[in-house]
């Protein structure tokens, strides 16, 4: 399965059904423009298509911290649910840990949800470890 990196409007607005499975939140109109903002700051998106439509995708940025140093981190993952269960999502990561070998990363970082049990599993099976809790506090409602 070839794996594809999304760099054109067109190519973004191709993995736009997947990403919004997973961040309803987004409005459609809303999609593009955050995701080339996010890439001016280093997020890069991947896909697989299947059927003629991006089914799988991830988002994906190359970070640096005192207390990592270099690491890759994955801001989303998503596979259509008519498609999940295929090894979609694992393809995908094994693509962004080929990559950080590749650049000489050591890490790969991700948050998830507490109620996102299946992708845990995933996440375990592919030798993530729970390191930490990501703690978040809003200052203000962003959609005002």
């Amino acid at each position: 399965m070839e794996i594809k990196l999304a760099y054109t409007d067109e190519a973004i607005l191709h993995c736009r059904a997947v990403m919004l499975a997973l961040r309803p939140h987004i409005p459609q109109d809303a999609f593009l423009p955050q995701v080339k903002e996010m890439q001016q700051e280093g997020y890069q998106l991947a896909y697989i298509e299947a059927d003629g439509k991006a089914v799988a995708a991830i988002g994906f940025r190359y970070q640096q911290f005192l207390f990592s140093g270099k690491h890759f981190y994955i801001d989303d993952l998503s596979t259509l649910p008519e498609y999940r269960g295929k090894g979609y999502g694992s393809q995908l990561l094994d693509f962004v840990a080929r990559l950080a070998k590749e650049k000489g990363y050591g890490v790969i970082t991700l948050d998830s949800g507490f109620h996102r049990q299946d992708a845990h599993r995933l996440y375990l099976n592919k030798g993530f470890q729970i390191a930490s809790i990501h703690f978040s506090r809003k200052i203000h409602d962003q959609s005002q």
